[in-house]
């Protein structure tokens, strides 16, 4: 992964931490520690950030980047709710590709009893900055918490997980998000791999971009998305059929559990808040279960 692609780590937190200073009944995500987490010039966007300020934001964003502000907080609500729905028979949740995610540590104080024991991986430069702030919040990175600085195209997983106690035993939790259409399918099939070697039972939330939209085949109404992350800075490089998912994921022990088309997030989701929102069709999740499989 490029160092382009890393400075996109602060993306999604940041539309998350902005989504805090609305009203709770229209919050799509509710996350008090996203601004926290965030590096120093975020973090003074958001203290002359009101409510007025954020949907102001919101506009502008979604005029430019149609459906990118309620695509990601749609993608980071039905993550939330997939690991919530069976962290009680998870042993490990694994983040590859956390950026400055929170789901770590939610909920988590000083002193507290652990929580299910995580790792979060992600480039060098995203995980000593994410260790700063976490000192800065909490005054230690919190002990049921592993940070693990790779780089996905060069480097093991299961190596720099091994490094960290992580026992591949475990039945897990890994979340995926934001991450494969930065990689190149080798790199992407490197790390699926990897996860074919989970324990049955362990689940995936995964995001992609489709490869219509990355030919520029087409657009879905994002024409200015194309031009800046696959023509100008070409840091999105990896895309997928929808219909070739369960296909693509088969092989490597990975069985489709729930596949939801963009529209029907913005129903859950968005509809309820009554904001003017959309859910970009161009990228999907996907959640997945690691079943019995004896071909690896």
């Amino acid at each position: 992964m490029t160092r382009e692609a890393a400075r996109t780590g602060t993306g999604p937190t940041t539309l998350v931490a902005v989504e805090q200073k609305l009203l709770r009944a229209q919050r799509i995500v509710d996350d008090a520690l996203a601004g926290a987490f965030l590096p120093l010039p975020a973090r003074a966007l958001l203290a002359f950030c009101g409510p007025r300020a954020a949907r102001c934001m919101m506009r502008a964003t979604e005029r430019k980047y149609p459906g990118l502000w309620g695509g990601m907080l749609c993608r980071k609500r039905y993550i939330d709710e997939a690991l919530q729905d069976v962290s009680a028979h998870m042993e490990a949740l694994v983040n590859l590709g956390a950026g400055f995610d929170t789901r770590a540590f939610r909920a988590w104080r000083p002193g507290a009893s652990p929580k299910l024991p995580a790792w979060e991986l992600d480039q060098p430069v995203n995980i000593e900055a994410k260790r700063r702030r976490i000192v800065a919040r909490f005054g230690q990175v919190p002990e049921h918490v592993k940070l693990v600085a790779i780089d996905f195209e060069r480097e093991s997983i299961a190596a720099a997980l091994a490094r960290q106690d992580y026992e591949p035993t475990q039945r897990t939790f890994f979340i995926w998000e934001g991450v494969t259409q930065y990689l190149d399918e080798a790199s992407v099939r490197t790390t699926l791999n990897f996860l074919s070697t989970a324990t049955p039972g362990s689940r995936l939330a995964l995001t992609y971009v489709r490869r219509d939209f990355l030919e520029g085949r087409t657009l879905y109404g994002a024409p200015a998305m194309h031009r800046r992350f696959v023509e100008r800075q070409r840091i999105w490089r990896f895309g997928l059929d929808p219909q070739a998912l369960p296909a693509f994921l088969a092989p490597y022990g990975w069985r489709v559990l729930d596949h939801p088309e963009p529209a029907a997030l913005e129903r859950r989701y968005v509809v309820p808040t009554g904001r003017a929102l959309t859910c970009m069709p161009l990228e999907r999740c996907v959640l997945a279960e690691r079943v019995e499989y004896d071909g690896r």
